[in-house]
Protein backbone atom coordinates (compact mmCIF):
# COMPACT_ATOMS: atom_id res chain seq x y z
CA UNK A 1 0.00 0.00 0.00
CA UNK A 2 3.26 2.14 0.74
CA UNK A 3 4.08 1.83 -3.02
CA UNK A 4 0.85 2.58 -4.37
CA UNK A 5 1.21 5.96 -4.52
CA UNK A 6 4.41 6.94 -6.15
CA UNK A 7 3.12 4.25 -8.52
CA UNK A 8 0.20 5.79 -9.11
CA UNK A 9 1.92 9.15 -9.45
CA UNK A 10 4.31 7.17 -11.59
CA UNK A 11 1.39 6.22 -14.26
CA UNK A 12 -0.12 9.32 -14.74
CA UNK A 13 3.07 10.67 -15.56
CA UNK A 14 4.10 8.61 -18.16
CA UNK A 15 0.63 8.99 -19.34
CA UNK A 16 0.85 12.45 -19.63
CA UNK A 17 4.37 12.40 -21.40
CA UNK A 18 2.95 10.07 -23.89
CA UNK A 19 -0.35 12.11 -24.44
CA UNK A 20 1.85 15.23 -25.04
CA UNK A 21 4.45 13.61 -27.58
CA UNK A 22 1.19 12.24 -29.42
CA UNK A 23 0.00 15.62 -29.74
CA UNK A 24 2.78 16.83 -30.58
CA UNK A 25 3.33 13.74 -33.30
CA UNK A 26 -0.24 14.72 -34.88
CA UNK A 27 0.53 18.44 -34.87
CA UNK A 28 3.65 17.96 -36.65
CA UNK A 29 2.32 15.45 -39.19
CA UNK A 30 -0.54 18.03 -39.71
CA UNK A 31 1.76 20.31 -40.27
CA UNK A 32 3.67 18.85 -43.06
CA UNK A 33 0.61 17.25 -44.64
CA UNK A 34 -0.46 21.55 -44.95
CA UNK A 35 2.95 22.12 -46.33
CA UNK A 36 3.06 19.39 -48.85
CA UNK A 37 -0.61 20.03 -50.16
CA UNK A 38 0.27 23.42 -50.78
CA UNK A 39 3.80 22.90 -52.75
CA UNK A 40 1.91 20.54 -54.70
CA UNK A 41 -0.87 23.35 -55.37
CA UNK A 42 1.44 25.88 -56.30
CA UNK A 43 3.03 23.96 -58.61
CA UNK A 44 0.13 22.81 -60.23
CA UNK A 45 0.67 19.12 -59.69
CA UNK A 46 -2.77 18.36 -57.80
CA UNK A 47 -6.34 20.45 -57.91
CA UNK A 48 -7.75 19.76 -54.37
CA UNK A 49 -10.92 21.28 -56.35
CA UNK A 50 -13.99 22.88 -53.93
CA UNK A 51 -14.79 22.23 -50.45
CA UNK A 52 -16.82 19.49 -50.09
CA UNK A 53 -19.85 19.54 -47.41
CA UNK A 54 -20.99 16.66 -45.12
CA UNK A 55 -17.38 15.08 -45.92
CA UNK A 56 -17.89 12.76 -42.93
CA UNK A 57 -21.36 11.40 -43.82
CA UNK A 58 -19.77 11.04 -47.47
CA UNK A 59 -17.48 8.93 -46.29
CA UNK A 60 -19.78 6.23 -43.96
CA UNK A 61 -22.19 6.11 -46.56
CA UNK A 62 -19.13 5.08 -49.04
CA UNK A 63 -18.74 2.01 -47.40
CA UNK A 64 -22.06 0.91 -47.11
CA UNK A 65 -23.86 -0.69 -50.83
CA UNK A 66 -26.04 2.01 -51.49
CA UNK A 67 -23.68 4.72 -51.18
CA UNK A 68 -21.18 2.28 -53.54
CA UNK A 69 -24.33 2.31 -55.94
CA UNK A 70 -25.34 6.23 -55.66
CA UNK A 71 -20.82 6.58 -56.53
CA UNK A 72 -21.26 4.50 -59.24
CA UNK A 73 -24.27 5.88 -60.67
CA UNK A 74 -22.61 9.56 -60.52
CA UNK A 75 -19.69 8.89 -61.77
CA UNK A 76 -21.62 7.82 -64.70
CA UNK A 77 -23.35 10.78 -64.98
CA UNK A 78 -20.00 13.20 -64.63
CA UNK A 79 -22.06 15.24 -62.20
CA UNK A 80 -20.06 17.01 -59.53
CA UNK A 81 -21.48 15.88 -56.44
CA UNK A 82 -20.45 13.68 -54.04
CA UNK A 83 -22.68 11.02 -52.27
CA UNK A 84 -23.35 12.24 -49.22
CA UNK A 85 -24.32 15.29 -51.30
CA UNK A 86 -26.67 13.56 -53.63
CA UNK A 87 -27.82 11.43 -50.65
CA UNK A 88 -29.06 14.63 -48.36
CA UNK A 89 -30.23 16.39 -50.95
CA UNK A 90 -32.59 13.85 -52.07
CA UNK A 91 -33.91 13.02 -48.41
CA UNK A 92 -34.50 16.33 -48.10
CA UNK A 93 -36.39 16.59 -51.62
CA UNK A 94 -38.86 13.62 -50.92
CA UNK A 95 -39.59 15.47 -47.02
CA UNK A 96 -40.08 18.81 -49.15
CA UNK A 97 -42.18 16.95 -51.80
CA UNK A 98 -44.13 15.37 -48.93
CA UNK A 99 -45.00 18.09 -47.05
CA UNK A 100 -46.20 19.98 -49.89
CA UNK A 101 -48.31 17.64 -51.48
CA UNK A 102 -49.98 16.77 -47.93
CA UNK A 103 -50.99 20.62 -47.28
CA UNK A 104 -51.72 21.46 -51.28
CA UNK A 105 -53.56 18.69 -51.70
CA UNK A 106 -54.79 15.45 -49.14
CA UNK A 107 -52.48 13.56 -46.50
CA UNK A 108 -53.24 10.79 -48.97
CA UNK A 109 -51.00 12.26 -51.07
CA UNK A 110 -48.18 12.73 -49.08
CA UNK A 111 -46.35 9.53 -49.03
CA UNK A 112 -47.01 9.19 -53.46
CA UNK A 113 -45.40 12.54 -53.39
CA UNK A 114 -42.51 11.46 -51.41
CA UNK A 115 -42.11 7.84 -53.96
CA UNK A 116 -42.42 9.79 -57.30
CA UNK A 117 -39.37 12.53 -55.64
CA UNK A 118 -37.40 9.64 -54.97
CA UNK A 119 -38.11 8.10 -58.32
CA UNK A 120 -37.75 11.63 -60.02
CA UNK A 121 -34.44 11.64 -57.94
CA UNK A 122 -33.56 8.17 -59.73
CA UNK A 123 -34.31 9.07 -62.78
CA UNK A 124 -32.83 12.41 -63.10
CA UNK A 125 -29.40 10.22 -62.73
CA UNK A 126 -30.58 7.63 -65.55
CA UNK A 127 -31.22 10.79 -67.61
CA UNK A 128 -27.81 12.54 -67.04
CA UNK A 129 -26.09 9.16 -67.36
CA UNK A 130 -27.84 8.99 -70.67
CA UNK A 131 -26.88 12.28 -71.67
CA UNK A 132 -23.46 11.57 -71.90
CA UNK A 133 -23.60 8.05 -73.08
CA UNK A 134 -25.21 9.63 -75.89
CA UNK A 135 -22.94 12.77 -76.21
CA UNK A 136 -20.02 9.89 -75.56
CA UNK A 137 -21.12 7.87 -78.71
CA UNK A 138 -21.49 11.09 -80.69
CA UNK A 139 -17.48 11.37 -80.23
CA UNK A 140 -17.08 7.48 -80.80
CA UNK A 141 -15.85 8.32 -84.42
CA UNK A 142 -13.68 11.02 -83.74
CA UNK A 143 -11.77 8.93 -81.11
CA UNK A 144 -10.91 6.03 -83.01
CA UNK A 145 -9.76 8.64 -86.40
CA UNK A 146 -7.39 10.15 -83.20
CA UNK A 147 -6.38 6.86 -82.03
CA UNK A 148 -5.54 5.54 -85.91
CA UNK A 149 -4.07 8.75 -86.64
CA UNK A 150 -2.06 8.01 -83.46
CA UNK A 151 -1.06 4.48 -83.54
CA UNK A 152 -0.41 5.22 -87.72
CA UNK A 153 2.48 7.58 -86.22
CA UNK A 154 4.05 4.65 -84.43
CA UNK A 155 2.83 5.62 -80.81
CA UNK A 156 1.99 3.36 -78.48
CA UNK A 157 -2.01 2.28 -78.18
CA UNK A 158 -1.86 3.43 -73.99
CA UNK A 159 0.25 6.90 -75.43
CA UNK A 160 -2.23 7.10 -77.99
CA UNK A 161 -5.26 6.87 -75.34
CA UNK A 162 -3.43 9.87 -73.58
CA UNK A 163 -3.24 11.98 -76.99
CA UNK A 164 -6.90 11.36 -77.22
CA UNK A 165 -7.53 12.20 -73.79
CA UNK A 166 -5.82 15.66 -74.22
CA UNK A 167 -6.85 16.83 -78.12
CA UNK A 168 -10.89 15.42 -77.43
CA UNK A 169 -13.67 17.61 -75.53
CA UNK A 170 -15.71 16.32 -72.81
CA UNK A 171 -16.91 14.06 -71.87
CA UNK A 172 -14.56 11.69 -74.14
CA UNK A 173 -11.59 13.83 -72.43
CA UNK A 174 -12.46 13.51 -69.37
CA UNK A 175 -13.08 9.38 -69.78
CA UNK A 176 -9.87 8.83 -71.59
CA UNK A 177 -8.58 10.95 -69.46
CA UNK A 178 -9.60 8.38 -66.63
CA UNK A 179 -8.52 5.35 -68.31
CA UNK A 180 -5.43 6.80 -69.13
CA UNK A 181 -4.37 7.29 -65.66
CA UNK A 182 -5.55 4.02 -64.84
CA UNK A 183 -3.05 2.67 -66.88
CA UNK A 184 -0.09 4.68 -65.42
CA UNK A 185 -0.60 3.85 -62.23
CA UNK A 186 -0.64 -0.31 -63.65
CA UNK A 187 -3.92 -1.28 -64.75
CA UNK A 188 -4.28 -3.38 -67.58
CA UNK A 189 -5.89 -2.16 -70.62
CA UNK A 190 -8.48 -4.80 -70.72
CA UNK A 191 -9.42 -3.88 -67.18
CA UNK A 192 -9.46 -0.07 -67.76
CA UNK A 193 -11.14 -0.19 -71.01
CA UNK A 194 -13.71 -3.31 -69.63
CA UNK A 195 -14.60 0.03 -66.55
CA UNK A 196 -15.43 2.60 -69.40
CA UNK A 197 -17.56 0.29 -70.96
CA UNK A 198 -19.28 -0.52 -67.60
CA UNK A 199 -19.58 2.96 -66.62
CA UNK A 200 -21.12 4.13 -70.19
CA UNK A 201 -23.03 1.38 -71.46
CA UNK A 202 -23.52 1.10 -75.67
CA UNK A 203 -22.65 -1.31 -78.10
CA UNK A 204 -21.01 1.02 -79.76
CA UNK A 205 -18.86 1.81 -77.11
CA UNK A 206 -18.61 -2.30 -76.60
CA UNK A 207 -16.98 -2.79 -80.54
CA UNK A 208 -14.67 0.55 -80.38
CA UNK A 209 -13.18 -1.67 -76.66
CA UNK A 210 -13.53 -5.14 -78.13
CA UNK A 211 -11.15 -4.17 -81.30
CA UNK A 212 -8.66 -2.31 -79.23
CA UNK A 213 -8.44 -5.04 -76.62
CA UNK A 214 -8.34 -7.68 -79.56
CA UNK A 215 -5.82 -6.09 -81.61
CA UNK A 216 -4.05 -5.25 -78.09
CA UNK A 217 -3.63 -9.04 -77.40
CA UNK A 218 -2.61 -10.31 -80.71
CA UNK A 219 -0.89 -7.76 -82.27
CA UNK A 220 -2.78 -6.72 -85.26
CA UNK A 221 -3.15 -3.73 -87.64
CA UNK A 222 -4.90 -1.54 -85.14
CA UNK A 223 -5.32 1.05 -87.89
CA UNK A 224 -6.58 -0.70 -90.12
CA UNK A 225 -9.29 -1.86 -88.00
CA UNK A 226 -9.55 1.59 -86.34
CA UNK A 227 -10.47 3.44 -89.73
CA UNK A 228 -12.89 0.89 -90.48
CA UNK A 229 -14.18 1.31 -87.48
CA UNK A 230 -14.31 4.58 -88.07
CA UNK A 231 -16.48 4.35 -91.09
CA UNK A 232 -19.33 2.32 -89.11
CA UNK A 233 -19.73 4.55 -86.49
CA UNK A 234 -20.16 7.56 -88.44
CA UNK A 235 -23.17 5.23 -90.69
CA UNK A 236 -24.64 4.75 -87.04
CA UNK A 237 -24.32 7.89 -85.86
CA UNK A 238 -26.42 9.29 -88.88
CA UNK A 239 -28.74 6.26 -88.45
CA UNK A 240 -29.52 7.30 -84.63
CA UNK A 241 -29.52 10.70 -85.39
CA UNK A 242 -33.03 9.92 -88.04
CA UNK A 243 -34.49 7.50 -85.73
CA UNK A 244 -34.51 9.87 -83.01
CA UNK A 245 -36.20 12.71 -84.81
CA UNK A 246 -38.80 9.97 -86.43
CA UNK A 247 -39.45 8.92 -82.55
CA UNK A 248 -39.39 12.62 -80.87
CA UNK A 249 -43.70 12.79 -81.28
CA UNK A 250 -44.14 9.39 -79.57
CA UNK A 251 -41.87 10.32 -76.56
CA UNK A 252 -43.27 13.22 -76.51
CA UNK A 253 -46.69 12.08 -76.20
CA UNK A 254 -45.42 9.67 -73.38
CA UNK A 255 -44.63 12.57 -71.13
CA UNK A 256 -47.89 14.31 -71.89
CA UNK A 257 -50.19 11.19 -71.33
CA UNK A 258 -49.21 11.56 -67.31
CA UNK A 259 -49.38 15.46 -67.70
CA UNK A 260 -52.59 15.70 -68.89
CA UNK A 261 -53.91 12.89 -66.09
CA UNK A 262 -52.38 14.89 -62.82
CA UNK A 263 -53.32 18.18 -64.34
CA UNK A 264 -56.72 17.30 -64.58
CA UNK A 265 -56.83 16.27 -61.00
CA UNK A 266 -55.18 19.43 -59.80
CA UNK A 267 -58.11 21.16 -61.43
CA UNK A 268 -60.60 19.32 -59.76
CA UNK A 269 -59.24 20.13 -57.04
CA UNK A 270 -58.98 24.14 -57.65
CA UNK A 271 -62.83 24.47 -58.95
CA UNK A 272 -63.78 22.25 -55.55
CA UNK A 273 -61.76 22.99 -53.15
CA UNK A 274 -61.50 19.94 -50.80
CA UNK A 275 -62.25 17.50 -53.01
CA UNK A 276 -59.16 15.44 -53.21
CA UNK A 277 -59.08 15.40 -49.51
CA UNK A 278 -62.99 14.01 -49.38
CA UNK A 279 -62.18 11.67 -52.51
CA UNK A 280 -59.43 10.16 -50.51
CA UNK A 281 -61.16 10.09 -47.34
CA UNK A 282 -62.94 6.45 -48.10
CA UNK A 283 -60.92 3.55 -48.82
CA UNK A 284 -62.92 3.12 -52.39
CA UNK A 285 -61.29 6.59 -53.30
CA UNK A 286 -57.63 5.56 -52.10
CA UNK A 287 -58.35 2.72 -54.10
CA UNK A 288 -59.23 4.34 -57.04
CA UNK A 289 -56.56 6.75 -57.17
CA UNK A 290 -53.73 4.31 -56.61
CA UNK A 291 -55.61 2.75 -59.79
CA UNK A 292 -55.79 5.31 -62.00
CA UNK A 293 -52.29 6.48 -61.13
CA UNK A 294 -50.58 3.26 -61.89
CA UNK A 295 -52.94 2.79 -65.44
CA UNK A 296 -51.23 6.53 -66.29
CA UNK A 297 -48.16 5.42 -65.01
CA UNK A 298 -48.17 1.94 -66.90
CA UNK A 299 -49.22 4.18 -70.10
CA UNK A 300 -46.31 5.46 -70.19
CA UNK A 301 -43.64 2.70 -69.91
CA UNK A 302 -45.85 0.84 -72.28
CA UNK A 303 -45.50 3.84 -74.60
CA UNK A 304 -41.55 3.60 -73.88
CA UNK A 305 -41.44 0.84 -74.93
CA UNK A 306 -43.04 1.08 -77.90
CA UNK A 307 -41.43 4.03 -78.74
CA UNK A 308 -37.23 2.29 -78.37
CA UNK A 309 -35.25 0.61 -80.65
CA UNK A 310 -32.41 -1.03 -80.67
CA UNK A 311 -29.61 -0.18 -83.42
Amino acid sequence: MDNLAPLTLGVTLLCCVLGVLGVHAYTAGKAQREALVDRLSSTGQIDMGPRRRFRGLDRRLRRTKLGKRIELKLAATGLDITPGEYFLYVVGSVAAFWLIAASLLASFFGPLAGLAALWGANTFLNWHRTKRTEAFISQLPEISRVLANATHAGLSLRTSIAMAADELESPAGDELRVVADQLGVGRTLDDALGELAERLPSRELVVLVSTLILSNRAGGQVVSSLRNLTVTLEERKETRREVRTQLSQINATAYAVPAIGIGAMLLVNSILPGALDRMTGSVVGQIAVIVSLGLYALGFVAIRRVSKIDI
